[in-house]
């Protein structure tokens, strides 16, 4: 899931997923981190899901993607599209 809060020239966008689906550590890989593996790694939360806020320019477009344990990629159900293998998010 995603959630988006506009700021004046950024967008906070959160990356959030089940505690334990996939299991192990996740992190969130994208052209805003130079596709690098656990820059952006999801935290547990109190609500039971675990996520992770990156600010983005506004007004931009970025591809990305998860990376799970065991060198699992996936994608995300709620992007604004896909481009090839990748989600796209619009900000």
């Amino acid at each position: 899931m995603l959630e988006r809060r506009q700021l004046k020239d950024r967008t906070q966008v959160t990356f959030i997923l089940p505690a334990d689906t996939p299991p192990g550590p996740v992190s969130v890989v994208g052209d805003f981190n130079d596709w690098q593996p656990g820059t952006h790694t999801l935290v547990p939360r109190e609500d039971g899901t675990r996520a992770v806020t990156v600010a983005l320019p506004g007004k931009s477009v970025h591809s990305f993607r998860y990376l799970a344990a065991g060198d699992y990629w996936f994608d995300e159900d709620q992007a604004d599209g896909h481009d090839g293998a990748n989600s796209r998010l619009r900000t």
